[in-house]
């Protein structure tokens, strides 16, 4: 099955050799080359993935991952030459599912979007377990499965596609460990390096979003080399 990706980069010698790359995997790539024409070139193209460089003519891509993240419910993977801690924090924050560098070997990238890819059709597919619950209740914390919304204390709270993904992970093992590499799994389907600090970033966000104090957290713990565990009291 060939999957679309809009590519928005403006080097356009880097973004031919990544077309033709990606066409040898089931990847139709679509170029658009500045930041301020990507809106409409998504409504026109309705592609699975959005592959954003950072510095763009117009409007920047972590500008476009914020303003697009809301109305675009497929991955979006920030492709970088910006090696930098702020930057992929910034992009994991606004919404984008993964944050690649632009020295990333091409193989290794065209594995990533598929398994980002594989991971969104599994959730629009409602891939769980036949037996897991649709509905999961902590105290005043409601998740639902099937409408993947999340409240407390009655109120609404809004998360990116993959912060429900690793919200449901570990409400669903409440009480138990969830080691770094199984909660990447989840989230990015791929395996955990020792390095990836997106785990960290993605709990941090949800903390804050559940209200769990970051200087002491109770409803997410971290257990020291071991990983994180969500709390099935203390909400």
């Amino acid at each position: 099955m060939t999957h679309k990706i809009l590519f928005v980069e403006d080097d356009a010698e880097l973004a031919g050799l990544m077309q033709g790359f990606l066409a040898r995997h089931d990847l139709e790539v679509v170029i658009e080359p500045r930041g301020d024409t990507a809106a409409a070139a998504l409504v026109r193209e309705q592609p699975d993935l959005l592959l954003l460089d950072i510095m763009l003519p117009g409007k920047d891509g972590l500008t476009l991952c914020r303003e697009l993240r809301p109305n675009f419910a497929g991955p979006i993977v920030m492709l970088t030459s910006l090696d930098s801690d702020i930057n992929q924090i910034l992009g994991l924050e606004l919404g984008a599912n993964d944050y690649v560098l632009k020295t990333t070997p091409p193989a290794v990238l065209a594995a990533r979007l598929r398994a980002q890819l594989r991971q969104h059709e599994q959730r629009q597919n409602g891939s769980q377990e036949p037996d897991s619950p649709q509905q999961l209740v902590f105290g005043m914390l409601r998740i639902d499965g099937r409408s993947r919304d999340v409240q407390l204390d009655g109120q609404r709270i809004a998360l990116s596609t993959t912060d429900f993904d690793l919200l449901w992970q570990l409400a669903s093992h409440a009480g138990e460990v969830q080691d770094r590499d199984t909660l990447l799994r989840v989230m990015r389907g791929l395996s955990y390096d020792g390095l990836d600090r997106s785990i960290d970033i993605a709990v941090s966000r949800l903390r804050k979003k559940l209200g769990d104090d970051p200087a002491a957290p109770a409803r997410i713990k971290t257990v020291r080399n071991k990983g994180y565990l969500f709390s099935p009291v203390d909400w």
